[in-house]
């Protein structure tokens, strides 16, 4: 079998190929793969797969199932930053292909887990093979899509990782669609329906694969000028990835994006449970479904809208005021939750997300003004590092002082508001490191021959 159509010298795209379609491959990937923010209308079918209508002591606590989502996010980062590297080498179509099959091959693993009902295959499956293909995909796109769109990089990233954010939206009532299909009297459905799905996600991830293309060597679109925000931040030269981490600059912005994605993912991983114990008979299922679905939608559209705003008023502006009024947001949460004002809280998450997805779009532009475009990819793949931390950080916080709150005879309604307090506090730790960020200092600088 003849596999050159991989290499990624025959990738690059030929002359008067258009920008625009790019884009929409990217897209297919991070549709896919984002999926992984809607795995929260499992948690409930999960913990009854062995007493179907309800728990039984054979079941698996939320707590146990939690850790799926958080062994998932924590690979994510893991594969991002060690297949960086590899992928600025091999190029985009060939990480794409990888993450496809990864990505397909944990929903299949999965299913055997569940079907037999050992957690670890579960673990295994989803988590760690899942994961590694979340991080191949996430990343792939990413350096080519600055290459194309160097005159608008924030809006370039946003436009593709959006997708990501929107996974949600198509895979939330996807699962639950299939598992009301499948169920049965003796099952609840989520084995055939994660087969299904991995099968429907690997097809489009190949499809996105097979149409990806990287531009010549020197490309610039016409009339091109460069960016006029952030001056002081913004270089021309390009920093080695081995000299990015050695940077305060790396770690600061380490730290902003952990803080924003531990006060997000947290959340979001736990959202539809949420819905439903603070609003106890006023929020079924189905609607807790579709607040997921909504999540995922504002998710994705802040994604876009607050990168392409960035590319105007500035990477560091922009996420001054993701954290300023998140702290805010969050800290109001629980007051919803005492009003019992389900619009009030679904305004605030949704503003929350908006925020959460956009702090992922504009990091790429970020460091690109502070790295160059050189090796922004392999840089962007060590910095999810933070995506790791905060994918195991926030969910377990959530989870553990969500049981704990409750064991302790706290009202379901309110065993949330110690968490939101802490995401608040999480949020002003990530304010202070933004504003510590600078120019990255000329020794760090990759020489020129």
């Amino acid at each position: 079998m003849n596999l050159s159509f991989l290499e990624k010298k025959n990738t690059v795209a030929k002359p008067g190929y258009n920008r625009w379609l790019f884009p929409p491959a990217a897209l297919c990937i991070h549709l896919s793969i984002g999926q992984v923010y809607a795995f929260s209308v499992f948690n409930l079918p999960l913990s009854r797969v062995v007493g179907v209508s309800e728990s039984v002591s054979a079941d698996w606590e939320l707590t146990t199932i939690g850790w799926i989502f958080s062994t998932a996010i924590f690979f994510l980062g893991l594969s991002a930053a060690i297949g960086g590297r590899w992928l600025e080498k091999a190029g985009p179509r060939k990480a794409m292909l990888a993450s496809a099959l990864c990505f397909a091959g944990g929903f299949y693993v999965s299913a055997l887990g569940v079907q037999l009902h050992a957690i670890w295959l579960v673990y295994l499956g989803y988590g760690v093979l899942g994961g590694i293909g979340l991080g191949l995909g996430y990343i792939s796109p990413v350096h080519t899509l600055i290459d194309w769109f160097p005159d608008r990089p924030g809006m370039a990233t946003g436009l593709a990782i959006m997708g990501f954010g929107g996974g949600a939206m198509i895979g939330s009532p996807l699962a639950v669609g299939l598992m009301d299909y499948y169920a049965t009297p003796t099952s609840v459905g989520v084995a055939n329906t994660l087969l299904t799905m991995g099968t429907i996600y690997l097809v489009f991830m190949l499809i996105g694969s097979a149409l990806v293309k990287i531009p010549p060597k020197g490309w610039l679109p016409r009339g091109y000028t460069p960016p006029k925000t952030d001056h002081a931040l913004v270089t021309t030269h390009n920093v080695l990835v081995s000299e990015a981490v050695k940077t305060p600059q790396f770690y600061l912005l380490w730290g902003v994006l952990c803080m924003n994605v531990t006060a997000g993912i947290g959340v979001l991983g736990q959202a539809s449970v949420m819905s439903q114990e603070m609003f106890p008979g006023r929020v079924t299922v189905q609607m807790a479904a579709g607040f997921v679905g909504l999540l995922s939608l504002f998710n994705m559209a802040g994604r876009f809208i607050w990168s392409s705003a960035s590319d105007y008023l500035g990477r560091k502006r922009t996420y001054t005021i993701y954290f300023l009024l998140g702290m805010v947001l969050y800290a109001l949460v629980p007051t919803t939750g005492q009003m019992g004002s389900i619009t009030l809280f679904v305004i605030g998450y949704l503003v929350i997300m908006s925020m959460y997805g956009g702090g992922f779009a504009t990091v790429p532009a970020y460091l690109r003004d502070l790295f160059g475009t050189e090796n922004v990819g392999a840089i962007h793949g060590r910095l999810l590092t933070a995506w790791s931390v905060a994918g195991i950080l926030g969910p377990v916080l959530v989870n553990y002082i969500r049981e704990y709150q409750i064991n302790s005879g706290v009202p379901r309604v309110e065993a949330y508001t110690v968490t939101m307090y802490i995401m608040a506090g999480l949020l002003v730790i990530g304010l202070l490191c933004n504003l510590a960020v600078k120019p990255v200092d000329a020794r760090y600088h990759a020489k020129v021959p």
